[in-house]
């Protein structure tokens, strides 16, 4: 299995969405790296391919990961990516089970670190999900949230913000980009991945949907928690990253 050229097909699919997603790891990085150092241990949460970790041990190459997520076809991509790969482990965990931090190492990480997966999910969930956090970060760690996170209040940015996406995703088809259904379908093809297919689409079946919130919400959240610090790392109109020191 190509397990590179899944990783690349699946970026450039990513892209057709978000523009500038290579810019928020950048900045994702530079927290990292300001707040706990050159040799973070970080939980990369809903991992996906593991694209977050990918980008730390290429900036950080004595870092540690522990990779969470619950797709079986993401977590088949991340584990043939980092096969041999002693600084990174590969979780199977699903954030919405109350129980998931049982799979995890015991000890503290330094960061954790997650890229549009918080809208996927229930505000309740989410809530729940940040007191997690607050107890997995250790005392002057980072949690860095990239997500979409639109303000109602700005009903106008917003609509400029939708041409500008339209616009980009418009040439980017034009290009070949793929998007979410069509990258779907060239992994229902590839009779390798078959089984892993079968599992994501059950969980997609059952899927109820999720929530974005914008924010000021996550900001609220974090510091319910228990988390003692929280800001805005990087923003677009409708797309940011929330920072949170614990």
């Amino acid at each position: 299995m190509d397990w590179e050229s899944w990783q690349c097909s699946w970026d450039r699919q990513q892209e057709l969405y978000l523009p500038e997603r290579e810019e928020r790891f950048r900045v994702m990085m530079d927290v990292v790296a300001a707040a706990v150092g050159p040799t973070p241990h970080v939980l990369d949460l809903a991992c996906g391919t593991g694209t977050i970790s990918r980008r730390l041990l290429e900036r950080m190459p004595r870092a540690r990961s522990v990779a969470v997520d619950v797709d079986p076809t993401m977590l088949a991509i991340a584990r043939g990516s980092f096969a041999g790969d002693s600084r990174i482990t590969v979780v199977t965990a699903d954030l919405a089970d109350p129980a998931w931090t049982e799979s995890l190492p015991i000890e503290p990480f330094d960061a954790v670190l997650t890229a549009t997966s918080s809208h996927w999910m229930t505000s309740e969930s989410v809530t729940r999900l940040y007191t997690d956090l607050a107890k997995l970060v250790r005392p002057g760690g980072v949690f860095l949230n990239a997500d979409h996170m639109p303000d109602p209040e700005t009903p106008m940015l917003n609509a400029i913000d939708e041409v500008i996406q339209n616009a980009h995703q418009g040439q980017a088809r034009v290009e070949g980009a793929l998007d979410w259904e069509q990258w779907w379908a060239t992994v229902a093809r590839d009779p390798g991945l078959a089984e892993e297919h079968a599992g994501s689409r059950a969980i997609f079946d059952r899927h109820g949907g999720g929530e974005e919130h914008p924010i000021g919400w996550h900001c609220l959240r974090l510091r319910e928690a228990g988390f003692l610090e929280t800001g805005v790392a990087w923003r677009s109109i409708n797309d940011a990253m929330v920072v949170a020191i614990r």
